[in-house]
């Protein structure tokens, strides 16, 4: 089986990258410039419609196939690299925890950074809302707490156990310290801190340097 990673370095893309390394999986990565237009190109549109990053395109035997969106991305891996301990097996109970944080990441945690970010510099200047900006940072503040509620005293959001649900929302986290600031939390730091430091981590921010 063949992966085709389709990413910019420092944005979503880092997620799908860093499912990938937790599984230890065979991988390429193609870098596409969104600054210089090739997420509108056609080549890629054809990949992508939405002409955003990250995609993956899957080539084996029974065919070839895309999966856009992170989320999607890191559930597919973790389904089909069940060793990575990325998504909980169907009879585990953990697995209906890792479908409400991993919706939550996006649903929730993600779309308020998202908003002051299109309203900033994202969208035409036309479009944009300043005035919402302070909207979104107030429901920044409420999603973390959320987020620290749930995660209590646990090491990661399932419990003892690492999954693709904490790659999303390490990864957001770090997302709001760049668009937000310091996290007004010790506990959420600590644990985005932890998530950061592993190896699979690492080696793919290390990966997302060579491509920039």
């Amino acid at each position: 089986m063949g992966i085709t990673v389709f990413g910019t370095p420092m944005t979503r893309s880092l997620r799908a990258v860093w499912a990938l390394e937790e599984a230890g999986a065979d991988y390429s990565y193609q870098r596409i410039d969104l600054r210089a237009g090739e997420g509108r190109k056609p080549d890629f549109l054809a990949i992508n419609p939405g002409g955003k990053v990250p995609v993956i395109k899957i080539e084996s035997e029974d065919g070839e196939q895309t999966v856009p969106e992170s989320a999607a991305i890191v559930t597919w891996v973790g389904e089909h690299f069940p060793e990575s301990n990325l998504l909980p097996p169907p009879t585990d109970s953990a697995r209906n925890q890792y479908f409400r944080w991993i919706v939550f990441a996006v649903a929730e945690l993600e779309q308020p950074l998202w908003t002051m970010s299109k309203h900033t510099f994202a969208i035409p200047e036309k479009h944009r809302v300043p005035q919402v900006v302070d909207t979104a940072q107030w429901e920044w503040k409420v999603a973390m707490r959320l987020l620290e509620t749930g995660l209590g005293t646990k090491p990661w959001i399932l419990g003892d156990n690492f999954s693709g649900a904490d790659i999303m929302l390490a990864h957001t986290l770090k997302w709001g310290t760049a668009k937000a600031g310091a996290l007004d939390s010790v506990v959420l730091t600590e644990y985005m801190d932890r998530a950061f430091a592993r190896d699979a981590c690492q080696a793919a921010i290390a990966r997302e340097k060579v491509a920039a």
